[in-house]
């Protein structure tokens, strides 16, 4: 959420910031519902006075005076009125709060212009991605795939992008996770087992709601939802607390499963394991002071590309243009590994500073040594990784001439052999 101060006093400010996102947004409207509910404020301190006032009076006068009944009987009318007007003052106050929360957060200002993914930044490059692999084709075409990933019995089971990972498939998966939880441990990251069903409120507080309704999976009749990132659940752990200063920055990591409806998404990019309903990915999630919340953003990305460096992957950052940049963060990096069968990047990662936004709505604090007063955290996220696009480019990448695939050095002693068979 975005200070109410800041779109009071700068909404050209403001403007000019979503504007760089390319979101559709009526500023207007919020400040009219802003103007609304402090004119109605004060109004209800304007009644309040009198009520204080009267009873003053009142209490000054001889009980049962002629005096004191005409003061019994206007405090009785403005009593009254401070309880018709308190009940126009909560919704005026509510359709404020849900109108804020309509806004997205402000990109920070090295955030290039741009609308479209083609118009984000390469950032940095890593591998050779030109190398010749001979034997590499489409994951999803290499002979017997689909007895170690089964997405037939999946979509019999539950529906289409819900496979089953079978054998040596669920091996694999399971590797990865220990890997990348290991490797976070030893970057500093503290392990943590989250539920993996939120509440709205959770959901509110990280920009899920309301903006991505639509790609979340829902309960009934509990209205809880399938969490899509560990982000969600961890974000909240300190939901509504004030966090020792001393202790920041803090870092924790998750493995979850994640469930996306991703609705619309259609075509050859979600073939195979490139895009799914439900996959296993690790996060990444920092608390950490506003003075060097962007120092934390570069350690973080770099924690993620020592994970696909660890595993031989070529791979490329992109710095998200503004109009890719999504609803909630402030600025963004994605990681991209190098496919070689499909001869495309497939995103495993995004690496993204909220500043105070998320920390906002879910008032997150810190004291201040300095001034003693509460102030809000700076809130980071990455994937740490994401298994599924990881998985198809180490399958593609490392495909051997006999339809095996090598595993990189670093994940054998996981998965406790040198090669996956397919046979």
């Amino acid at each position: 959420m975005l200070d109410a101060k800041l779109l009071r006093e700068s909404p050209d400010l403001v403007r000019a910031a979503i504007a760089k996102k390319h979101l559709d947004v009526d500023v207007d409207a919020v400040l009219a519902l802003d103007a609304a509910w402090r004119t109605q404020l004060q109004e209800v301190e304007t009644l309040r006075g009198r009520q204080k006032a009267a009873n003053t009076a009142m209490a000054a006068l001889p009980k049962g005076s002629p005096e004191f009944q005409a003061k019994v009987a206007e405090m009785k009318a403005v009593s009254q009125q401070v309880k018709e007007q308190d009940a126009k003052l909560k919704d005026a106050e509510g359709a404020f709060r849900q109108a804020m929360l309509s806004l997205p957060n402000l990109p920070h200002a090295t955030v290039p212009e741009g609308r479209t993914p083609q118009e984000n930044v390469v950032f940095s490059l890593h591998g050779d991605h030109e190398k010749p692999h001979p034997s590499a084709v489409p994951h999803w075409e290499i002979p017997g795939f689909e007895r170690l990933f089964d997405f037939a019995r999946g979509a019999k089971v539950t529906g289409a992008g819900f496979p089953f990972y079978v054998g040596d498939g669920a091996r694999m998966v399971r590797a990865l996770l220990h890997f990348f939880l290991e490797e976070n441990a030893r970057a500093g990251y503290v392990e943590v087992n989250p539920p993996i069903f939120v509440n709205a409120a959770s959901a509110t507080a990280t920009g899920q709601l309301p903006d991505k309704e639509g790609q979340m999976y829902e309960t009934t009749p509990d209205h809880l939802y399938a969490v899509p990132t560990a982000e969600v659940p961890l974000t909240n752990f300190f939901r509504d607390e004030i966090v020792d200063e001393a202790a920041l920055p803090i870092y924790r990591c998750a493995y979850t499963p994640c469930f996306r409806r991703e609705a619309g998404s259609y075509g050859k990019d979600v073939r195979g394991l490139n895009r799914l309903h439900q996959f296993d990915k690790v996060e990444l999630l920092k608390w950490v002071h506003p003075s060097t919340s962007y120092e934390e953003l570069d350690k973080l990305r770099g924690d993620a590309e020592a994970l696909l460096q660890k595993l031989n992957l070529p791979y490329r950052v992109l710095l998200m243009c503004g109009g890719d940049l999504g609803f909630a963060q402030a600025k963004k990096y994605d990681l991209e590994v190098w496919a070689a069968g499909q001869k495309r990047w497939l995103e495993v990662s995004s690496c993204s500073n909220f500043e105070a936004f998320q920390a906002r709505r879910a008032q997150i604090r810190f004291r201040s040594k300095e001034t003693g007063k509460p102030e809000l955290v700076h809130t980071l996220n990455g994937s740490g990784l994401a298994v599924p696009r990881v998985l198809a480019a180490l399958l593609e990448n490392n495909l051997q001439a006999d339809g095996r695939v090598h595993i990189p050095e670093v994940l054998q002693p996981y998965f406790g052999k040198e090669f996956l068979s397919f046979s």
